[in-house]
């Protein structure tokens, strides 16, 4: 990684600068994080796996017509992404209920939701990402109405399809975090579909079992965080023959490749 120009590091991710004008490179890391980086640990092969799935995901959203950041995935732990401005919002998209609105609101977890709920996060890990309004979106200029009603559209037809895509392979979407990018193109300015899409933002459950097959996992210290993981994306038709050992030997090669 040394011989690219680092722009950012975050908690799951580092940008570096693409090769191309106009272009990133993401690289999945394998550091684990929850409640805001209050609690941290490393999960062996988590920036592989996350990335194929990523990757996996963003490219059937594009088969259906949502606009997104993503180019091409170049390694086991990198992909190539177009640069844009990250508006500052989380939106989530809720189908049950669980994790924080289960706290907020003390509606029993895995309660199902009459209809897709959305709800909006100022992105700030020095605020803890607070519970937004439009409302708030608009007076702090965060961004636009046109833009918010774009990301709302977008994140709706997203939970449309995975919703589908994930009960095909036995899996329910509980809910799901994402983040839109302003994409500047000639003159015109895209909303567009950014980050990533993977069992760190997402809440997955078993259909059969109610297992969790998530972040959750490492919140909660249940365990068997890489075995979820991998399990998804085995169900994905992902890494079909790898395991956490083969993917940890690939990533010891290639590091010691690079050295």
């Amino acid at each position: 990684m040394s011989r690219k120009n680092k722009l950012y590091e975050g908690k799951a991710k580092v940008l570096f600068e693409g090769p191309e004008p106009g272009t990133i490179i993401q690289y999945f890391k394998d550091d684990a994080t929850a409640f805001n980086a209050q609690k941290t640990g490393t999960l062996s092969g988590k920036g592989v796996v996350n990335n194929h799935i990523s990757e996996y995901l963003f490219k059937a959203l594009g088969n259906i017509g949502i606009p997104h950041h993503f180019i091409e995935r170049i390694s086991m732990r990198e992909q190539l992404v177009k640069a844009v401005e990250i508006i500052p919002v989380e939106v989530i998209v809720r189908n049950i209920a669980a994790g924080s609105m289960s706290q907020r609101l003390g509606i029993e977890e895995g309660t199902p939701l009459p209809n897709p709920l959305v709800e909006f996060c100022y992105k700030s890990d020095e605020l803890s990402d607070p519970l937004i309004a439009e409302e708030h979106i608009l007076t702090f200029g965060w961004a636009e109405e046109q833009e918010i009603d774009e990301m709302m559209f977008y994140a709706l037809r997203v939970n449309d399809f995975l919703s589908g895509m994930f009960a095909g392979i036995g899996i329910k979407l509980v809910d799901f975090k994402l983040e839109f990018g302003r994409f500047y193109e000639d003159e015109n300015c895209i909303t567009i579909l950014a980050d990533e899409i993977s069992p760190d933002g997402c809440r997955l459950w078993d259909m059969k079992t109610g297992e969790k097959m998530d972040k959750d996992r490492f919140r909660r210290d249940l365990g068997g965080e890489m075995e979820a993981y991998q399990e998804v994306a085995r169900r994905l038709g992902i890494l079909p023959s790898a395991d956490v050992t083969e993917i940890a030997d690939h990533k010891n090669k290639t590091s010691k490749s690079r050295s």
